[in-house]
């Protein structure tokens, strides 16, 4: 959330890291822009002005600090909190639409002219979608000059940079050194490039308290083998992402989260950065969700044994989709079964397999080819599935970040066979809207009533109106309430 002056000043003067990717602070006197957790000597109040981003601080000329690098911090929680247009740019923007598609690629997804949303993208955050883009580009570039021994010049066209010397003078502007230089530091802290180009290692940073178990616990629950694998303290998963496939391990660490990145074209790694991320729900401000929810004497408990729970995002809105139909209403474990039947059926085998990460989720086009043969259950289920996969497949439903919630929300329901759990399930963890309680869920509902709250729909939807804009982070803490409960019925069995 981008706040008034007065409080990113005091929040400047504490160096408080809750602020951090919320806004930027800008020194009048050194041209710098810093995150709010900088540790250099606080400026005077005179000499600086606030940012909503970034892209916003370099347009009006200044360049990042090489002390905190002010990029590798946590996204600003206000793109899921916020649905409007700013912010479902920001999110397509962040996964590289603009690199791929350019301007008018990303106002076709959004239903918008590339003059209006270049208007609202100035006015919200002071930057168009190029500046943004641009400082997009400029944070792909230096994760790979810092974390691999590629040449500079693959740098660039890897990053998304139209020429070298647009890639010089962008890393020149931004950064306030050459790519050598950047290069050079890195080593001197010990972040060098790594042995194999095409594996990347870096920090996904958060903002903690974070709910490391609670995270893996729900993924592993629901990992389709081949696809995902939860071992350790660790998740891995095999993603498909636009220029080629890839697999990630990500391992939950204090204060960030290890990830270790195989991708078949460096181009992708903005877009797997930013699918990772809201897969894990790592911009979230959980002081702020824990505020709100502790107050309710029934949740209380729950939020002080489980502080910084987050929701689980995707990095495939298709595949969520497709998952949620498949599962409903049969247990998490039978739509496991029958999701490791549809994938070893339909699902690309990688080339080169990464331990237990070994098959890339069936396509939608796939599904509505030949789903007919290995789906099973309700006929009107299977009919339901094929109809969706056949309308992502041609383009007539599109499941992407970008998607307004109540008109993706509306294009499902308008099937047969999508009711409001399923549509409710997408918005949660594909668009990660932080404010949708499944009140029909049954598992759900048993986690209300163990913890003492009303466990009809209506009566739960009455009571949760006082855990807005929060109900979604509400709804994990009732899940994990029902799982506790059915957990212990089993072992006094």
């Amino acid at each position: 959330m981008f706040v008034d002056t007065e409080r990113a000043y005091r929040a400047v003067s504490a160096r408080d890291a809750r602020f951090d990717g919320c806004f930027i602070t800008a020194v009048r006197t050194t041209k710098i822009y810093c995150r709010p957790s900088c540790p250099a000597v606080t400026p005077k109040q005179r000499n600086v002005e606030f940012y909503p981003t970034a892209a916003a601080a370099q347009s009006a000329g200044y360049r990042a600090c090489r002390r905190c690098l002010p990029d590798a911090v946590p996204g600003s929680p206000e793109w899921d909190l916020r649905a409007d247009l700013a912010a479902r740019a920001m999110r397509l923007i962040s996964d590289g639409v603009v690199e791929r598609d350019g301007v008018p690629g990303l106002a076709t997804r959004l239903g918008y002219s590339e003059r209006h949303l270049t208007r609202v993208l100035t006015t919200e955050l002071g930057a168009g979608p190029l500046a943004l883009a641009r400082a997009h580009r400029a944070h792909a570039a230096r994760l790979l000059i810092e974390t691999t021994d590629l040449a500079f010049g693959d740098v660039a066209f890897a990053a998304g940079f139209a020429s070298i010397r647009q890639f010089n003078d962008t890393i020149r502007a931004v950064f306030a050194a050459s790519p050598s230089e950047l290069r050079s530091t890195a080593s001197r802290r010990g972040h060098g490039p790594g042995p194999t180009a095409g594996r990347i290692s870096l920090r996904l940073p958060y903002r903690p308290p974070l709910d490391a178990d609670g995270l893996l616990a729900f993924l592993a629950a629901r990992a389709v083998p081949g696809v995902e694998h939860v071992a350790d303290g660790s998740y891995g998963r095999t993603l498909r992402l636009p220029h080629g496939p890839a697999t990630a391990l990500l391992t939950p660490v204090d204060g960030h989260v290890d990830t270790t990145l195989r991708l078949h074209d460096l181009r992708d790694l903005g877009s797997a950065v930013s699918r990772l991320r809201r897969l894990l729900d790592l911009d979230a401000d959980p002081a702020a969700v824990d505020e709100v929810l502790g107050r309710d004497p029934a949740l209380a408990p729950s939020v002080a044994a489980v502080p910084g729970i987050r929701v689980p995002g995707s990095v495939d809105g298709q595949e969520i989709v497709l998952r949620a139909m498949i599962g409903q209403q049969i247990s998490v474990a039978a739509a496991r079964t029958a999701l490791a039947h549809l994938t070893m059926a339909l699902g690309e085998q990688l080339e080169t397999p990464e331990g237990q990460l070994t098959t890339l989720f069936p396509t939608a086009a796939a599904i509505a080819e030949r789903g007919a043969e290995v789906l099973r259950g309700p006929k009107r289920r299977i009919d339901t599935v094929l109809a969706v996969s056949s309308a992502i497949a041609d383009g007539s439903l599109a499941v992407h970040v970008g998607r307004d919630p109540d008109e993706l929300r509306a294009d499902l329901v308008s099937f047969a066979g999508i009711g409001p759990w399923t549509a409710g399930y997408v918005q949660l963890r594909v668009l990660g809207a932080p404010d949708v309680l499944l009140t029909s869920d049954l598992a759900l509902r048993k986690g209300a009533e163990t913890l003492g709250l009303p466990a009809t729909p209506d009566g739960l939807a009455r009571h949760a109106r006082g855990w807005r804009p929060w109900r979604s982070y509400a709804g994990m803490h009732l899940w994990r309430a029902g799982a506790a409960a059915a957990t212990d019925i089993r072992r006094t069995a």
